[in-house]
């Protein structure tokens, strides 16, 4: 009687979309045998879906400061420092963040269940609400401001795209080359930003220049700044249903969701987030408002206006370093890294003030550039913590209970998972915070500097959050012997 052992069916590497049944990336073999190749293929057209929302996403951060020449009241004198125009800006650009932050957590639980290839096409194709509203109220004068509220609250569609793309794209790599998966997936996301901020202004400038610099013509440069983006979004669409792939290995189990919810390591690290990723969004949102504000005088030079005061250049450099966060992070830990991001940026925020109070914009520019690329390390360093928190965590549990080490390793990519989704909304929701203290530091105090002294006090303490959980010696002796040694 002869025996048979059960093989499993050999991988081969496909240029169009499928569900994937098996998918083994920590396997050598399989990796360089076809697995490599299709992480890559989906790794790119996630980069460019994710990209395309963070356009949306951000697109009133530019818009806002046009506004008011388009004839919208409610922002007139935005460019004098009116605390009343500066205070509505600040509002339509932080509403984005927050519902975006909102829709993260739900995007993350949609990759199991629809599965990646499925929800990029639908996350990309909501992106067209936004776009085309925003299309057809600028062009209405008399339209009120709760009716772009309403427009700025759609684009934070835009904002859950990066948590299923992270979730998505997490399940795709071998542990070991994680960081740098997740540093140049989020870097290619924040990104958008960078691009939005640089594309806007011009085009809207580009604009009053075919018209006339009057209201009519800032309205017909908001439109074609709004326009420009729908063909990508088109394409990401095409592609995304063409190209990208699922993986069967990615649905979810209830306990794995359980379990990375009630496991005190995902709200340690989203706490850190807020501190990386809230800060750099916020920033980003609120700095073009905050130059216009701060310098009005740079208005005057023709070429800066149509550079949008260089706000873009913020989260230009924050994208560039995030990936950097995350490879040095896979070379001596997260953990350590994140503790002098958040001691620089600390630095940064008093040569903010500093810069301030002497009026003196090169020092201010330079300033928040520093913590612009402080921030984008810190989310590099950040991201690379959970899947090796949750690792460690797995194979901690899996030695107690007698369970299958395989097994574990499976549930801790979806615990991960799970923990990108609530992570990242926790982080988004502090972008909102942070440009709410401003704004309301405005209007009560009569100065956003409180706001940012409390800043720095904040990433201080997160600085010794991080030192406290992953760091300090009691850490290496057994006190949270699950990650005593995890390289986190």
């Amino acid at each position: 009687m002869t025996t048979t052992t059960e093989m499993k069916p050999a991988f081969s590497f496909q240029k169009r979309g499928r569900w994937i049944d098996h998918w083994e990336p920590d396997n050598s073999d399989f990796w360089e045998n076809g697995g490599k190749q299709t992480a890559r293929k989906n790794l790119i057209f996630s980069v460019f879906a994710e990209n395309l929302g963070f356009s949306i996403w951000v697109i009133w951060g530019s818009i806002v400061t046009a506004m008011g020449a388009a004839g919208f009241d409610f922002l007139a004198g935005l460019g004098k420092g009116n605390p009343a125009a500066v205070s509505n800006a600040l509002l339509l650009t932080s509403t984005p963040t927050l519902v975006g932050a909102a829709l993260r957590v739900p995007y993350t639980f949609a990759i199991p269940k629809f599965g990646g290839r499925n929800f990029t096409i639908f996350s990309a194709g909501m992106l067209l609400f936004p776009t085309l509203g925003l299309v057809y109220f600028v062009n209405q004068p008399g339209t009120p401001m709760w009716v772009f509220m309403l427009l700025a609250a759609l684009a934070g569609v835009g904002g859950g795209n990066f948590s299923s793309s992270m979730a998505n794209i997490n399940f795709f790599y071998p542990e070991g080359k994680k960081g740098a998966a997740l540093g140049i997936n989020a870097a290619g996301g924040n990104m958008g930003v960078a691009q939005t901020q640089l594309i806007v202004p011009l085009i809207i400038t580009l604009g009053t220049h075919i018209m006339a610099k009057d209201a009519a013509g800032y309205r017909f440069g908001i439109t074609l700044a709004v326009l420009v983006w729908i063909p990508f979004v088109l394409i990401a669409i095409v592609g995304a249903l063409r190209y990208m792939d699922s993986l069967s290995a990615a649905k979810s189990d209830g306990e794995s969701y359980r379990l990375a919810l009630r496991n005190r390591h995902t709200w340690v690290v989203a706490f850190l987030y807020i501190g990386t990723f809230g800060s750099f969004i916020g920033f980003s949102f609120a700095f073009p408002t905050l130059l216009k504000a701060n310098f009005p005088d740079l208005a005057k030079i023709s070429w800066m206006g149509t550079l949008g005061n260089l706000a873009f250049l913020g989260a230009f450099v924050g994208s560039f370093s995030r990936p950097l966060g995350g490879w040095i992070g896979d070379k001596v830990g997260g953990a350590k890294i994140t503790v002098y991001v958040f001691l620089g940026m600390a630095v940064g925020i008093a040569l903010i003030m500093a810069s301030l109070s002497a009026k003196n914009f090169p020092l201010y520019l330079l300033s928040f550039l520093l913590l612009f690329v402080l921030t984008g390390i810190g989310n590099g360093s950040v991201y690379r913590m959970i899947p090796m928190i949750f690792s460690a965590e797995a194979r901690r549990r899996a030695s107690e209970l007698g369970q299958d080490p395989a097994a574990a390793a499976i549930s801790a990519k979806r615990q991960a998972g799970a923990a990108i989704g609530v992570i990242g909304a926790v982080g988004a929701a502090g972008g909102w915070v942070l440009q709410q203290a401003l704004r309301l530091s405005n209007i009560h105090l009569g100065s956003m500097a409180p706001a940012f002294w409390g800043y720095a006090v904040a990433f201080l303490v997160m600085g010794g959050v991080t030192w406290w959980f992953y760091l300090r010696s009691s850490f290496a002796t057994g006190r949270t012997p699950s990650l005593a040694h995890a390289n986190v």
